[in-house]
């Protein structure tokens, strides 16, 4: 009895000096996108409130020569595991983590390159957003010839890109694939704005398409995309969000603006960045390797709240569902960006312009 009680003694004094785990979000930007970098923010929240982890968010500014500076800092310090995100990142990270072989990394919406040496102590997380976009896809080619207010009989859509880059232009091929699965002959106003920063620009190009014909155009710009946010109010027509349930973050600040978000494509970076901390907690993320989380994972999805409820018909809600359970069963393969040629993308592009 003596050495039991010594040994319950003994856990329960280790318990109270074990070290919480230490967690830094190194966020390549600011916060307040009411996108991308907000939902990292409230994985790591999630994190702290209910797995009891330390953290700490640092915001580097959406200045490139800062942040490398940031990670060698949050690196010489005392966290157990660092996140960074964006593929903005990876050069930097793969340069540092392999100093830092003790240190855990985790690494969001995009990979390293695991055949160069040092990066076992790197996890990567994909998104198929290609699936996700393939929902809005068929979601707003079903919108625009439906007669729903704000809408004309032109079946054409739109599409506001930050960059011209794979990451996103694989929401491309599946929004596209998606808006031709519902009808054929589909029509796609595609604008790239060439920043994730300059909300301006993005105002500009989405009012351009709206008045070429777009009633509703998907939102995969980050910060810039709150421009088109602005412009679906002030054109008093349809927007769908990205990456964070933008319509109800806006439903306080700004209901006009709310009110014309008809859903969002989700990528839950906020759950998958738990996910993986938690698994960290348990011993069992492996670190090393990419993953993608897609429909079937929960990595993906479309917001369903009260304004899809509200605005969406019954129909076509039932019929996003039909389209997300065909694509779980794997009924219908999404098509990817990654891996095509420049001539392919370029092709299906030209295949969709009014």
């Amino acid at each position: 009895m003596k050495k039991l009680l010594v040994v319950l003694l003994l856990v329960l004094t280790l318990a109270t000096f074990a070290k919480p785990l230490k967690v830094a979000l190194l966020v390549n930007g600011n916060l307040g996108d009411k996108s991308f970098f907000d939902s990292a923010a409230r994985g790591v929240y999630m994190a702290r409130d209910m797995l009891g982890v330390q953290i700490r968010i640092v915001e580097a500014g959406y200045n490139p020569a800062n942040w490398r500076p940031y990670l060698e800092d949050l690196s010489d310090q005392d966290f157990d595991i660092i996140i960074v995100g964006t593929w903005q990142m990876v050069e930097i990270l793969e340069e540092i983590a392999p100093r830092y072989p003790k240190k855990r990394y985790i690494i969001f919406d995009t990979s390293v390159d695991y055949s160069k040496k040092g990066l076992n102590n790197v996890y990567s997380i994909l998104y198929k957003q290609n699936e996700g976009s393939f929902l809005v896809g068929a979601l707003a080619a079903l919108i625009t010839t439906s007669g729903m207010p704000k809408t004309n009989p032109e079946p054409i859509i739109g599409f506001l890109g930050g960059m011209d880059i794979p990451v996103i232009n694989d929401f491309l091929v599946g929004y596209i694939e998606g808006a031709r699965y519902i009808n054929p002959n589909i029509k796609v106003l595609i604008s790239y704005v060439g920043s994730f920063n300059d909300p301006a620009k993005g105002k500009e190009l989405s009012l351009a398409m709206y008045r070429q014909g777009a009633d509703i155009i998907f939102n995969v710009a980050g910060n810039t995309g709150i421009g088109l946010l602005e412009a679906a109010k002030e054109a008093d027509r349809w927007a769908i969000g990205v990456d964070s349930d933008q319509a109800l973050i806006y439903e306080d600040t700004d209901i006009e603006i709310a009110k014309r978000i008809v859903t969002s494509m989700m990528k839950n970076v906020d759950l998958s960045l738990f996910r993986a901390i938690k698994l960290h907690l348990e011993g069992r993320l492996i670190y090393g390797q990419a993953e993608a989380l897609g429909i079937l994972e929960g990595g993906v999805g479309v917001a369903d709240n009260k304004y899809y409820r509200e605005i969406v018909p019954e129909e076509f809600r039932n019929k996003i569902k039909e389209i997300e359970e065909k694509i779980l069963k794997g009924e219908i393969k999404v098509s990817s960006a990654y891996g095509m040629s420049p001539d392919e993308l370029n092709k299906l592009r030209m295949s969709v312009r009014p």
